[in-house]
């Protein structure tokens, strides 16, 4: 047990590189390059592991081998897990070597994967109950896995970028969610339109394969590990209030902020929301509006893709506009998440106004991801805190994503009526006011917020 701690425990202060000003900034601006770069394109491949699922929910029900409710149950298990482990990783990352500990989740997070898509492959000799079962196991040890993403990346941020840069940085790194989510939709997509649901579970598992190689090639624990000084000294930071306490002391003082709380509960709304969309999206397409699965896939993904420009501009525009506030912009981009999610709901059949929803949901989702998803909470906590931050926020997030699940896989099998053909008709309209209720709530929590001060 000592020599698994140890492996995992934050890397010692290496000796201090002989070098002038000059080659030691080029030196630490290269490392910090190389550690943005590895956890926003390692997470995004986490990401596909994680997402692979939602587009192969309409081939795996017309297949037979589960039903509408049974899917929302193992999806729902993934995001329980994951909940629960975001909390206790996110705590537990404080103390880690981010590189070993991101790595090894995503190891386990892949061998899930395959291992589902051989399961899969057996489907026509095994019985259902048992597909059922064992999807659920293996989806749920996705989930745990997963947990080991979010944090150490994140972590990665803190421990390598100053405050004055950290909202610009957090937003290009929250790109990862919608880049990982438009892999899965193209890449996992595309092998299961042309091989089958099965297969795609082995094209994540390999898209998780070569996040493994990124991370373990690029990702850098600490400065100090690289014989650098500490981020606040490259940056001349003031040392932040309470900054000689201990991590396990500032982690206790998160737990008892509000308004890391509130944060928390807005962003378990605006995942219901988010889940939602990326969850049943593609099979609200199909059988309320008739599209074909291409057309629908093709649909949901551009919310992912356009989300991009949304996360990647949030920490920017609030960095220089806002001066690191982001309440103003996250009540209007919740706003805009309703206006959109609305629009695709109730907005018709016509193919340009539900890619305009998705255009402008990807956008709104984006820039919510970035804020209350970790952002604005990481911004009121000291620097040492961050997984504990994100922990708090992650589990209430995926409590209600994974609620949601079940929800909406409950509403949907509830509202459907069989013809004398024996075709199936789907009514939306109960799980659709849930949806919209939820992303209305997002918005309106973050106001009891607004006198909330940046901490560190």
């Amino acid at each position: 047990m000592s020599r698994i701690t140890d492996f995992y425990r934050i890397s010692p202060p290496a000796p201090g590189r002989e070098m002038d000003d000059d080659a030691r900034s080029k030196y630490y601006r290269r490392l910090r390059l190389q550690a943005f770069v590895a956890a926003t394109l390692g997470y995004s491949l986490y990401y596909v592991c994680r997402t692979s699922l939602n587009v192969m929910k309409k081939p795996i029900l017309d297949s037979g081998s589960l039903d509408a409710s049974q899917l929302g149950v193992i999806g729902s298990a993934l995001l329980f897990a994951y909940a629960v482990g975001k909390f206790v990783n996110g705590f537990i990352a404080d103390y880690c070597n981010i590189k070993r500990f991101m790595a090894t989740g995503l190891i386990v997070s892949a061998a899930a994967n395959a291992l589902m898509g051989l399961l899969g492959l057996a489907h026509s000799v095994v019985p259902t109950a048992v597909i059922f079962a064992a999807f659920a196991v293996m989806w749920g040890l996705n989930g745990w896995a997963q947990s080991m993403g979010a944090p150490p990346a994140i972590i990665s941020l803190s421990r390598w970028y100053p405050l004055r840069e950290r909202g610009t940085y957090y937003g290009f790194f929250s790109a990862s969610h919608n880049l990982g989510e438009f892999f899965s939709f193209l890449f996992v997509g595309s092998i299961v339109t042309f091989a089958g649901w099965q297969a795609g579970f082995f094209g994540s598992a390999l898209a998780g394969a070569i996040g493994v190689v990124i991370v373990l090639c690029w990702l850098h624990d600490t400065p100090e590990s690289k014989g650098l000084p500490p981020v606040e000294a490259l940056a001349h930071e003031k040392p932040a209030p309470g900054a000689d306490k201990s991590v396990r002391e500032i982690q206790k003082q998160v737990l008892r902020t509000p308004a890391v709380w509130v944060l928390a509960a807005a962003s378990a709304f605006m995942y219901i929301s988010r889940y939602a969309i990326n969850g049943w999206g593609v099979l609200f397409l199909q059988e309320a509006k008739g599209f074909s699965d291409v057309e629908a896939i093709s649909v949901v993904s551009i919310n992912a893709l356009l989300g991009i420009l949304g996360t990647v501009l949030s920490g920017w525009f609030s960095d220089k506009l806002f001066k690191g506030d982001r309440k103003i912009p996250a009540l209007l981009f919740g706003i805009l998440n309703s206006v959109a999610l609305a629009l695709f709901l109730y907005g018709g059949n016509a193919m340009w106004v539900n890619v305009l929803s998705m255009v402008l949901f990807g956008i709104a989702i984006g820039v919510l991801i970035c804020f209350l998803g970790g952002l604005m909470a990481v911004d009121i906590v000291p620097r040492k805190a961050t997984g504990a931050a994100l922990g708090v926020v992650g589990i209430a997030s995926y409590i209600a994503a994974g609620i949601q699940d079940v929800a909406s896989g409950w509403l949907i099998d509830s509202h459907i009526t069989v013809a004398t053909d024996g075709a199936k008709h789907y009514d939306f309209g109960p799980v659709a006011l849930f949806w919209i209720a939820a992303s209305v709530i997002s918005f309106l929590l973050p106001l009891m917020n607004r006198k909330q001060k940046t901490e560190a």
